[in-house]
């Protein structure tokens, strides 16, 4: 899958992230092995794998959380091999967590305000602390934060403590702060971790809905939303690129089958 060398001039604008050879080992062990795969713009891409594949490595990889030994991430053409999670969100990538990450002792709506620190030239602290020279970015936080609760369902709950919420309703949230930023990379680390079998339908709208105005990627293991929403997907195993595709050719892949049932008999699933 790491053919993007090989196109012509205005590559990079065709291929919004693209990954190259990347690997990353924690002592002696191997958690990526020479990963490479491209996410477009304006698509949904699934990653996926059984547990211990290294899916999660590979998002603290893109957020910078954690270093590779090898390889290379380019971000809209440029390198972001060496990227510090604090400027993620100025560059246009921003993340939501497997759970919900949210402040205790901030309402919903101030939790959304603090994912949108890129836009807020005096500061979301001053802000929040309602500092004279803060009132005019306040206002505009809070305008913005409402419009990220509203487009997730959430608007009526802007005044509540999250801890008071029902799970489904803070992972909403947190979706909320990670879209506050106006993203043009969105990575989705388990959203559908928790919520009740209703719920997923209204989740699969919402995730297809994002793609219209971001790249979006999708780490989860329910493999009914991943193969609903995603154009693309590609499967990881102990590290290893093993298939790519779509959801279809995916599902078919015997390399993927095996995964799985390998996992489920290793104990791994």
């Amino acid at each position: 899958m790491n053919e993007s060398s090989s196109k012509g001039p205005g590559a990079a604008a065709a291929d919004l992230l693209e990954i190259s050879g990347v690997s990353v080992r924690f002592g002696g062990l191997t958690a990526l092995d020479d990963v490479s795969l491209i996410v477009p713009p304006r698509q949904v891409t699934g990653i996926i794998g059984p547990n211990g594949a290294g899916k999660t490595t590979l998002l603290n990889v893109l957020c910078g959380f954690v270093r590779p030994a090898a390889g290379q991430i380019r971000f809209d053409g440029r390198e972001l091999t060496r990227l510090r999670p604090h400027r993620l969100a100025g560059l246009g990538i921003a993340r939501t967590l497997q759970g919900t990450g949210l402040f205790r002792g901030l309402s919903a709506l101030e939790n959304v305000m603090v994912g949108a620190t890129c836009h807020s030239r005096a500061g979301v602290l001053s802000a929040l602390c309602g500092l004279p020279r803060a009132s005019r970015d306040e206002r505009a936080l809070r305008e913005r934060a409402l419009a990220a609760l509203a487009e997730v369902g959430a608007a009526g709950v802007a005044g509540e403590s999250p801890e008071s919420l029902p799970y489904g309703l803070r992972k909403r949230v947190a979706l909320a702060r990670a879209l506050v930023a106006s993203p043009r990379l969105l990575l989705l680390d388990e959203p559908a971790g928790g919520l009740a079998e209703p719920e997923l339908p209204e989740l699969a709208t919402l995730i297809t809905g994002l793609a219209a105005r971001a790249a979006v990627v999708v780490i989860e293991h329910r493999m009914d939303l991943v193969m609903s929403v995603c154009d693309s997907v590609v499967v990881l195993d102990f590290g290893r690129v093993i298939a790519g595709g779509t959801p279809a050719a995916v599902q078919a892949d015997p390399a993927v089958t095996a995964a799985y049932l390998g996992a489920e008999g290793a104990g791994r699933g």
